[in-house]
């Protein structure tokens, strides 16, 4: 009877990052493992049979499988990793379990740090050589921490234009606290709030022409950003480059720490 044809694996291939950003967040992911290792609790996972350690493997095997790709050598050899050093037999003692176990944690910790370690060395490579992309300017920028908070995540996942409709939102409902104009949204509440003549926040004291000028156009900045990027943001996200996403984003930005900075007025 012929043999069964076991399925052929995929060729180990080594991960090719593209910038030292992501490869600083790889580190990061890799030593957030080493801290949950480190204030793992084994007596009591072993004596109250909690699971924890089972939690930890699990997390460590995926991030490694996160930061290196599943066939990569990386993972390919750790895979299959146990907190867990030296020998094991049926009917351990719990303290014997114990042992083994802190012996396995100890044992894992230097595996990450060693993973750590290769990837810093491929970071020394990578300076100096890589081309700075939207990517590594975006992770520089100073965003206002109410459009970071719905923007970076998105933005540093591929999902840009998803990221400036979010920023978009996230500013309009920025425009609405500080205004407390609840019932209005889009263009008729940016035209209330920062009118010309009876604004709600005011960019400057309102004393001359200069004044008056500026809050006018800042109100049409703040008009232009509904109807240009929110408003057909709701309905499909426009095709664009990553670098036009990330200037519409630090564009919402500015505009955010403006409203920040303007001040309340009660109105006439």
């Amino acid at each position: 009877m012929p043999k069964k044809r076991q399925p052929e694996q995929e060729p180990v291939e080594s991960r090719q990052f593209e910038s030292t950003g992501e490869i600083d967040r790889g580190i990061k992911k890799l030593e957030r493992r080493i801290e949950e290792l480190e204030h793992l609790d084994i007596r009591a996972a072993i004596l109250e049979d909690t699971g924890a350690e089972d939690v930890v493997r699990s997390n460590v095997r995926e991030t490694i499988r996160e930061v290196f790709g599943t066939n990569s050598p990386e993972f390919r050899e750790h895979e299959h990793l146990q907190i867990w050093a030296g020998g094991m037999y049926v009917n351990m003692g719990s303290e014997e379990v114990i042992e083994g176990t802190e012996r396995g944690r100890k044992q894992v910790i230097g595996i990450l740090r060693g993973l750590i370690d290769r990837l810093k060395e491929k970071r020394e490579e990578l300076v100096g050589q890589e081309q700075p992309s939207p990517r590594t300017y975006f992770e520089q920028l100073n965003l206002h921490p109410r459009i970071a908070e719905v923007a970076n995540d998105l933005y540093l996942d591929g999902y840009h234009w998803e990221a400036v409709f979010a920023a978009a939102k996230a500013l309009v409902n920025y425009v609405k606290e500080r205004s407390g104009r609840h019932d209005l949204d889009g263009a008729p509440l940016m035209r209330t709030v920062f009118s010309r003549n009876n604004p709600l926040l005011a960019f400057n004291d309102l004393n001359d022409q200069t004044d008056l000028d500026e809050q006018e156009g800042m109100m049409h900045l703040f008009e232009g950003a509904v109807l240009a990027i929110r408003n057909p943001g709701g309905h499909i996200f426009p095709e664009g480059t990553e670098q036009r996403a990330m200037e519409y984003i630090s564009l919402i930005s500015l505009l955010a720490y403006r409203v920040q900075e303007a001040k309340r007025r009660r109105p006439e």
